[in-house]
């Protein structure tokens, strides 16, 4: 840090819930801001809300047949595996480390 700016660092530190003058410096800033854009075009909220409804029913006519191919699909692939014990076993510890893992990440103390 450069010797400039430990005035600040020391004045902030010093008196954390009272106010820093700053001689209008902030007022300035907010005034030479441009103006907030203006409103949005009242025809933006139909348009956007018929084009959801048009992919909803894009999607509902087009979901069942894709859900019946990744069915059809996860069966081939599933029935051509043999099935055994030791395979179950398997399977279920790797659950339970991902799981574990996932929450131990999910959970972890953050140093912010």
């Amino acid at each position: 840090m450069s010797t400039d700016d430990v005035w600040i660092d020391n004045a902030l530190r010093a008196d954390r819930d009272g106010y820093l003058a700053d001689d209008g410096f902030t007022a300035r800033v907010m005034a030479a801001l441009p103006a907030p854009a203006a409103a949005l075009p009242a025809w933006r909220t139909p348009a956007v809300i018929a084009m959801w409804l048009v992919a909803a029913v894009g999607l509902a006519f087009a979901a069942p047949g894709a859900m019946l191919d990744v069915a059809r699909e996860a069966y081939r692939l599933l029935a051509a595996v043999p099935v055994s014990l030791s395979g179950i076993a398997t399977a279920a510890a790797a659950l339970i480390a991902l799981t574990a893992g996932a929450a131990a990440y999910t959970l972890r103390q953050s140093d912010d």
